[in-house]
């Protein structure tokens, strides 16, 4: 096709990949489920590359797929099968521009991998705190796109709370330039929210400037265990109410998530002796030296377990073990891929509704997977639960999986009467297409398709994904 060799003759030699050994991680998601074709992969290094290549694709209505680290969890960035949709991989954009102190800010490109920005922030005494498993090679720009939570969302918010300003290359190949680092701009609409957890389907995101914040010169972590979900988030209510926002981070899971954890990751290991039916880790930050946070702590946990809210806790002696603690909570993701992995849900409910949720989706997988593994674990600082039935013993992983249209609307269902989502932050990307046909109302889809239609009316950018 001559526009691909168009798109080839701008990338030059080592700007793309059309080799199937070659692109065949970037044809597949994360967790394996799916795998699509493309007639390219093209790596852009630059904002004018990106927008030379979709001009050429508006032109000759080729389809699109801008993809970053391809750790998303619901085929977002990945293509279809028809081998028609042109992968457009952000990773060799990825520079750090400018780490600012003064305005507290950084700009960089799309490709820069999270972590490293973490680190670039450390090394100026500042915090980038978006924070997730994936964060050694998700990418920014896929977790602008998705609009990434993780674990800090409790105090700093999601990434559309973290982003002042971004540069997008529209469907028609022109370049918008919001790249700015000002907290107050009010001269209406604000346009990079359009794109904030929009998937990719509305511009390619190729620079953003971010937020930094003061980074924490005090830290602690503590693991607690609790026969209730319900005990946990009264704990939970305790620490709030003597810390503040110094409670940054506030996980939950439950034993069957940690002894798959302890089967499947090497150098875990059960930090109690007497295993409770559920586990939360949390952090305590302070920006000021605070040497009595960690004294202060052990005594509010010691007053949950003298009340029985807590039937054990451990504050961490060291950066170590706070590091095992956390890796406790942080690999369920992958040690449930290594386990065979489940039907997923990345739902959100009003904090006070979690045990509810969990009980009645408890109740209702029960009758249709006799026997299911409960895997619900989360965000329970900000009501985002993870509910991951795996199969029960016996059942093999073909069987179980014939169950997900099932399983999925009767948890869905128990979210939406309690008047939560069906997304908290894995996004919808092709996955959750059908579903959010069903749960949204037909204003809210008419509104999303005329956006879409507005910035994109050929459809070409990410097609199948985001819009039903």
């Amino acid at each position: 096709m001559a526009a691909i060799e168009n798109i080839k003759r701008v990338l030059g030699p080592k700007g793309f990949l059309d080799q199937s050994e070659d692109t065949a991680r970037y044809v597949t998601d994360w967790r394996g489920r799916h795998t699509g074709k493309t007639p390219l992969v093209a790596l852009p290094k630059s904002a004018a590359e990106v927008s030379e290549i979709v001009k050429i694709c508006a032109g000759n209505n080729i389809p699109m797929v801008p993809q970053g680290g391809n750790t998303g969890l619901v085929q977002g960035g990945v293509p279809d099968a028809s081998g028609d949709q042109l992968v457009i991989n952000l990773s060799r954009m990825n520079r750090i521009l400018e780490i600012n102190p003064g305005d507290g800010a950084a700009t960089v490109e799309a490709g820069v991998v999270l972590a490293r920005l973490q680190a670039a922030a450390k090394q100026q005494g500042l915090l980038f705190p978006l924070s997730l498993a994936a964060e050694g090679s998700c990418q920014i720009g896929g977790n602008i796109a998705t609009n990434a939570g993780g674990i800090h969302v409790m105090r700093y918010g999601p990434m559309r709370d973290l982003v002042l300003g971004l540069e997008v290359v529209l469907p028609s190949g022109e370049i918008w330039d919001g790249l700015k680092t000002l907290l107050k701009d009010n001269t209406g609409y604000d346009l990079k929210q359009l794109f904030i957890g929009a998937e990719g389907t509305l511009g390619i995101i190729t620079r953003a400037t971010l937020k930094l914040f003061p980074a924490p010169r005090t830290a602690e972590t503590a693991i607690i265990g609790s026969d209730s979900v319900e005990d946990l988030l009264a704990i939970l209510a305790r620490l709030r109410k003597r810390f503040g926002d110094k409670v940054s981070a506030y996980e939950i899971f439950p034993r069957s998530a940690l002894e798959m954890v302890l089967r499947h990751i090497p150098g875990t290991k059960h930090p109690f002796q007497e295993p409770p039916a559920w586990y939360a880790v949390t952090d305590l930050w302070d920006v000021t030296p605070n040497p009595s946070l960690g004294g202060d702590l052990e005594q509010e946990l010691a007053g949950c377990l003298d009340q029985g809210l807590a039937g054990d806790a451990v504050a961490a002696r060291s950066l170590g073990q706070a590091k095992d603690f956390w890796k406790l909570r942080e690999t369920i993701a992958e040690a449930q891929k290594l386990d065979g992995d489940g039907i997923k849900h990345d739902i959100s409910v009003p904090l006070g509704a979690i045990p509810e949720f969990i009980r009645r989706a408890d109740l209702a997988l029960e009758k249709i997977i006799p026997g299911f593994k409960q895997i619900a674990f989360g965000h329970a600082g900000d009501g985002n639960i993870h509910y991951d039935p795996c199969p029960p013993a016996g059942m093999d992983q073909k069987t179980f999986l014939g169950f997900r249209p099932e399983v999925n609307r009767a948890v869905h269902d128990i979210v939406a009467d309690l008047g939560g989502s069906i997304s908290a932050e894995h996004g919808i990307g092709a996955t959750r297409l059908s579903e959010l046909a069903h749960y949204q109302s037909k204003t809210g889809l008419a509104l999303r398709s005329a956006i879409k239609k507005a910035f994109d009316p050929k459809g070409l950018m990410n097609p199948g994904k985001l819009i039903p």
